[in-house]
């Protein structure tokens, strides 16, 4: 068993064992060190691209006669992982922030357990590492979570507090893998949701299981329950997003919000 269910009149909580925490420890250690393989892999991408670039341009100008040619090109890879952020970029990141706590209280449905399907608000949060990079992604998400779960807080458990606020908000960030690829905003916000649907199961799997449907083992109702939600709301996103007009205006924002 992963978790143990102690009810006091009317209020439920649920504790995990021995087992439901070292399983949890292992779930997210490991989801951590993929972040971290994948978040490497975009920074060679990147970096690799943006040397091919300096290298093409130095190949077409005259040698300098001085031999900081190679020193010169590292600060150019280094811009794009750069999470000190300006003015102008925390403004952006607080903005999103804004509205997608806007967004967030639009519900198109709502379960009485937790979820709801809201207007947008994953692709607003989504939207800081689209224009920034992972780092400041990440960091909006995480922020954004603070902000849901002292306007709207669902805790039981202080390791569902992290798993549910956290780091499935934190996980949005996410898309900030994908800030300069061709089609990064569907290939991020894609990536961004499935991340926190990884967290919203562990979450329910472990914290909310007894909630289970009659029938139901707590592992597939947890896939089931957040799949309702989540993956409706990213279907009605993808919907919006295949408006060519929409497109576009997000590639200018992203244009405004790097320029």
């Amino acid at each position: 068993m992963l978790y143990n269910v102690i009810q006091d009149g009317e209020t439920i909580t649920y504790v995990p064992t021995v087992w439901g925490n070292v399983l949890l420890a292992a779930l997210i250690l490991a989801l951590l060190c993929a972040a971290v393989f994948f978040a490497r892999k975009a920074y060679l991408r990147t970096a690799a691209l943006a040397s091919s670039n300096v290298n093409s341009i130095s190949s077409a100008l005259p040698l300098p006669t001085n031999n900081n040619t190679k020193s010169n090109q590292f600060p150019v890879a280094k811009q794009h992982f750069n999470v000190k952020l300006s003015a102008k970029q925390l403004s952006f990141c607080a903005a999103a922030i804004a509205l997608g706590t806007v967004l967030s209280n639009i519900k198109v449905f709502s379960f009485v357990t937790g979820g709801s399907i809201t207007l947008l608000s994953m692709l607003v949060i989504c939207l800081p590492g689209y224009w920034f990079g992972l780092g400041a992604g990440i960091m909006t998400g995480i922020a954004y979570g603070v902000l849901q779960m002292l306007i709207d807080p669902y805790i039981l458990f202080p390791a569902q507090l992290i798993v549910d606020y956290l780091l499935a908000f934190g996980a949005l960030g996410l898309s900030g893998l994908f800030c300069n690829a061709k089609y990064g905003l569907l290939k991020g916000y894609l990536t961004a949701v499935f991340g926190r649907y990884v967290f919203a199961v562990i979450s329910g799997w472990i914290f909310f299981g007894a909630y289970a449907w009659e029938g139901w083992n707590p592992f597939l109702y947890s896939l089931a329950y957040n799949a309702i939600y989540i993956f409706s709301e990213a279907a009605i996103t993808l919907a919006v997003l295949a408006v060519p007009t929409v497109r576009e205006t997000f590639s200018r924002i992203k244009r405004l919000a790097i320029g």
